[in-house]
C-alpha cells in the first residue's frame, strides 16, 4: 500500500482542495470538524479521518502524513498544534507498540489516593500535637504536599483572584502562613508584558532603560537577594563616574543590580547567568527577564570603554568611608597576585601561595581594620610593595579625608626605611614588622602583658618597648635617619628556647599590646582574599583581552643576576686558592725537625701564580658585573610580553567587593540576634539570599514576604536581621517604593 501511495504521490497535483480544507503542504489539506474530527485529503483524495475524542487516530494521520513524504515534520506539526518533536515521539510510539502506542496515557494519578479519610484525620492530629511537615510527612508515608493538602493549606486550581488570576494558575493566600495578612496573591504570575519597551529599545527611543515594575505573586525564587540591597551604593557611584550608558531596555540600574544579584547567589561571573534561570532573576529586578551573558559582556564592555573603572573604584571607597568612618584607624595594605593559567606570554611574578613565580597580574588591595576591601589598584609589573604603598599615598588620603589620622599596616615587603620616612611625612603613621638580621632585646627588659582585641579576644604576650633609628640609604633621603617604636615580642623556637620578632610603628600613644594584635589582625585581609576566591571568583578571567605590555619598560635583567653569580663564583675560588697559598707556605715555613728546607723566590712565585690568576678573574667579574645594567627595556628579553586586559576586571572587582560587603553587613547584624553568629552567620546568610518568598507592591511600598529557612532559629534570627533592615526605609533603586521585609514563621511553630 505504500509503494502505491509513494507512486500517486509523484503524479500532478489536482489543482484544488476540498472547500473549507487548510492547506498543510502542496496538495495537502486539513478540514477540520466541529467537534473535533478531521479528515486529511491528498491531491484531491480523502486519505485519513478521524471522529471527535480519536486522538490515536488524529496521531496517526499526522505520522503517517511525515512517513508518505507528503508533509514535512514540522508542516504536520504547526497544523496538528504539536511542536516537531511531538510528531516525532509519536512516530517512536508508532513504531514500538502499533495504534496502541499513540492512545493517550491517562492523566493525573495512577492508583487510588493515599489520603484515606482515616489517614487525614491522624495528620490533623499530628499537627494539633505541634509536629512539623516534614515529621508529618514522615510520620505518616506521605509527601508534604499531601499533608497541607490533608490540613486544607492548597488552594484549588483555577480559584480566580480580585485582580484577575490567570486560568489554570495556583493561588494561594500570601498571609496563610501569616497571621494579619490576608491577600490572595498567585503562585509564579507571569510578569508584565515588556513587549513595547523593548521594541521601542529597539529603535533607540526607550532612553537608558526599562523602569522595574513588579507583579504580585507568591513562592518567588531568588527574593531573598532583595535584603542586600539596604548599604550597597553601587548604583549612586555609578551614575556618578559613568552618567547613563547608552539607551537600551537594559540600563545601569538592571545591568548592575544583575551582576551584584548574581554575586551573591555565588555564580558572581558573567557566565554564571546561564545558570540561574533569566525570568527568577527578572522578577526580583523589576523585569520580564533579567540580561543574559551576551548582553551582560555588551554592558560591560560599553563601561570599560569609558576607562574610568579606577574612579568608581574610589568613589565606592569614599562612600564606605562615609558608612563607616571608625573602621578606617588602620588600613591593611598587601599585594594580591592573580595567577594567569591562559597561553598568552604574561609577566611571572612569586605566588606567594603556590610558592614558586607563575605568570600573574599583581594587584594591591586595601581593607579596613575589619578586613572588608575598601579599594584596590592594578600595581604596575615588577614594581614592589614598597614602591606600590609610596604610589597609593594621596589616594589613601583622597578617601580617608585630610583631618583623620590613618595607621597604615603593612607586611615586610613593604620594607624601606625611605618609604618609612615617605608615609610619616604625608600625615600617616605606619605599622609592620621588621625585616632582617636585627640584635636582640635583653632577657630583662621582657614584660608578661594581657589585653582584649577590638572583638574583645584575650591575648597573653611577653613583650619589650624600646625605640630604634634606621638610616635611610637610597633615595633623596640618602643619609637622613629615621626613628621609629620597636615593640619586640618573645615567643618560643621550633627547636627549643625562644626567638624574637620585632613589630615598629610611629604610633606611640597605643598599649604594646594592642601594637601586636593590631599587627597579626592583618590576616583578616588575606582572609578575605580566601573567601573571596572561594565565593566571589577574585582570580576570575573576566575580559580575555589582552594588549602588548611596553616594550621600552624598564624590568629586572636577568643578566645582573648571572654576573653576580660569577662574581660569588670567582671569590670563592680566590678565597680557596689564598688558603691554599697560606697551607702550602706554612708548610714550608714549618718542616719536620732536622729537615733544612731553603725557600727561594721561584718557590714563592709558583704559591703566588694561582692567587693572583683567581683574583685577577675576581676583577674581570667585578668589572663586568659592574657594567652589566640592572634593569633592561622589556622589548630586548621579551619583545612579545602581552599585558592582560585591565579595565573590565577593575569593574567586576567594584561590584564584587560591593556585594561581598553587603554580605559581610547582614552577618555582622546577627550579632546578638543569633546564638551561633560567630561560626554560622556566612552561612546563614548565603541561604537567606536564595530563598523565596512573596513580593507584593502597594502603595508606596514593596513587601517582601520571605519564606521560612532550613531552622526555626534560623528563621527567628532572619526576621530579627529583617527588622532592623525596615527601619532603615530604603528605597527601591530606581522606584519610590519603600522596601519593607517579613518573614513568615517557621511550619510547626505558633
Amino acid at each position: 500500500m505504500g509503494w502505491m501511495m509513494a507512486g500517486m504521490l509523484t503524479q500532478l497535483p489536482l489543482p484544488l482542495l476540498p472547500a473549507g480544507a487548510a492547506e498543510i503542504a502542496p496538495g495537502v489539506g486539513l478540514v477540520t470538524g466541529a467537534g473535533g474530527g478531521g479528515l486529511v485529503s491528498v491531491h484531491g483524495l480523502a486519505t485519513f479521518a478521524w471522529d471527535a475524542g480519536d486522538e490515536a487516530g488524529r496521531r496517526l494521520a499526522a505520522v503517517q502524513l511525515v512517513r508518505l513524504r507528503a508533509v514535512s515534520q514540522a508542516q504536520a506539526a504547526a497544523a496538528f498544534g504539536v511542536d516537531p518533536v511531538t510528531v516525532w515521539r509519536w512516530d517512536q510510539a508508532l513504531a514500538a507498540g502499533g495504534v496502541a502506542g499513540l492512545v493517550p496515557a491517562r492523566r493525573g494519578p495512577k492508583g487510588a489516593s493515599k489520603l484515606t479519610p482515616q489517614l487525614a484525620a491522624r495528620i490533623r492530629d499530628l499537627d494539633a500535637a505541634g509536629a512539623t511537615l516534614s515529621e508529618i510527612a514522615a510520620a505518616a508515608g506521605v509527601s508534604t504536599f499531601s499533608v497541607r493538602n490533608a490540613l486544607g493549606r492548597v488552594a484549588a486550581r483555577g480559584q480566580g483572584t480580585a485582580a484577575g488570576t490567570a486560568a489554570g494558575s495556583v493561588s494561594l493566600v500570601a498571609g496563610d502562613d501569616d497571621a494579619g495578612q490576608g491577600a490572595v496573591v498567585p503562585v509564579l504570575p507571569d510578569p508584565v508584558p515588556r513587549d513595547g519597551e523593548r521594541a521601542l529599545a529597539r529603535w533607540g527611543l526607550l532612553g537608558e532603560g526599562a523602569e522595574p515594575v513588579f507583579t504580585a505573586g507568591a513562592r518567588y525564587p531568588l527574593a531573598g537577594l532583595l535584603p542586600a540591597l539596604e548599604g550597597t551604593g553601587l548604583l549612586n557611584a555609578a551614575r556618578e563616574v559613568y552618567g547613563r550608558l547608552k539607551g537600551g531596555f537594559y540600563g545601569m540600574g538592571a545591568t548592575l543590580l544583575t551582576l551584584v544579584f548574581l554575586a551573591l547567589a555565588g555564580e558572581p561571573r558573567a557566565e554564571g547567568a546561564t545558570r540561574v534561570p533569566p525570568a527568577a532573576l527578572g522578577r526580583v529586578l523589576g523585569l520580564d527577564r533579567a540580561p543574559e551573558v551576551t548582553t551582560i559582556r555588551r554592558k560591560l564592555a560599553e563601561l570599560a570603554a569609558a576607562d574610568k573603572a579606577a574612579d568608581l573604584i574610589m568613589a565606592l571607597a569614599r562612600r564606605h568611608a562615609a558608612a563607616r568612618p571608625d573602621a578606617l584607624g588602620f588600613l591593611h595594605i598587601d599585594g594580591h597576585a592573580r595567577v594567569y593559567y591562559g597561553t598568552r606570554i604574561v609577566q611571572k611574578t612569586h605566588v606567594a601561595r603556590l610558592k614558586f613565580p607563575a605568570p600573574a597580574t599583581m594587584e594591591t588591595w586595601v581593607t579596613s581594620q575589619d578586613g572588608d576591601p575598601v579599594f584596590m589598584v592594578v600595581a604596575e609589573p615588577s614594581d614592589s610593595l614598597a614602591g606600590e604603598l609610596r604610589r597609593l599615598l594621596p589616594q589613601l588620603r583622597q578617601v580617608a579625608g585630610q583631618d583623620r589620622r590613618v595607621t597604615v599596616c603593612f607586611d615586610r615587603g613593604g620594607w624601606s626605611p625611605a618609604l618609612f620616612a615617605d608615609i610619616t611625612a604625608a600625615g600617616f603613621d605606619l605599622l609592620t614588622w621588621r625585616k632582617g638580621p636585627a640584635p636582640d632585646v635583653p632577657a630583662d627588659a621582657f614584660t608578661a602583658i594581657t589585653c582584649a582585641d577590638d572583638r574583645g579576644r584575650e591575648h597573653g604576650y611577653h613583650l619589650a618597648d624600646t625605640t630604634i633609628t634606621l638610616t635611610i640609604s637610597e633615595g633623596p633621603r640618602k643619609g637622613q635617619t629615621v626613628s621609629l617604636r620597636q615593640v619586640t615580642r618573645r615567643v618560643p623556637a621550633r627547636g627549643g628556647g625562644t626567638r624574637q620578632i620585632h613589630a615598629l610603628t610611629s604610633r606611640t600613644d597605643l598599649a604594646a599590646g594592642e601594637v601586636c594584635w593590631r599587627l597579626t589582625s592583618r590576616w583578616r585581609e588575606e582572609n578575605y582574599f580566601r573567601y573571596a576566591r572561594t565565593h566571589f571568583a577574585l582570580d576570575a578571567l573576566d575580559s580575555h583581552a589582552a594588549t602588548p605590555d611596553d616594550p621600552g619598560r624598564l624590568v629586572p635583567n636577568p643578566a645582573k643576576k648571572a654576573a653576580a653569580a660569577q662574581v660569588r663564583h670567582a671569590e670563592i675560588l680566590a678565597a680557596a686558592a689564598q688558603a691554599q697559598r697560606d697551607a702550602s707556605l706554612a708548610a714550608l715555613r714549618n718542616p719536620a725537625p732536622g729537615q733544612p728546607v731553603t725557600i727561594t723566590s721561584q718557590m714563592i712565585n709558583a704559591l703566588d701564580a694561582p692567587v693572583e690568576a683567581a683574583y685577577r678573574e675576581l676583577g674581570k667579574a667585578d668589572t663586568a658585573a659592574a657594567a652589566t645594567p640592572s634593569r633592561v627595556p622589556l622589548g630586548t628579553l621579551a619583545p612579545d610580553m602581552m599585558r592582560l586586559e585591565a579595565e573590565v576586571k577593575q569593574i567586576t572587582h567594584a561590584i564584587r567587593m560591593t556585594a561581598c560587603n553587603a554580605e559581610t553587613a547582614l552577618a555582622r547584624a546577627l550579632d546578638g540576634r543569633y546564638a551561633r553568629a560567630g561560626d554560622e552567620a556566612y552561612a546563614l546568610i548565603r541561604e537567606a539570599l536564595t530563598t523565596s518568598g512573596d513580593i507584593c507592591p502597594g502603595p508606596g511600598q514593596l513587601l517582601i514576604r520571605l519564606d521560612p529557612l532550613t531552622a526555626p532559629r534560623r528563621t527567628q534570627a532572619l526576621a530579627a536581621l529583617c527588622d532592623q533592615l525596615n527601619q532603615t526605609a530604603s528605597r527601591y533603586p530606581g522606584t519610590d517604593l519603600v522596601l519593607h521585609y517579613e518573614v513568615k514563621p517557621h511550619p510547626g511553630i505558633a
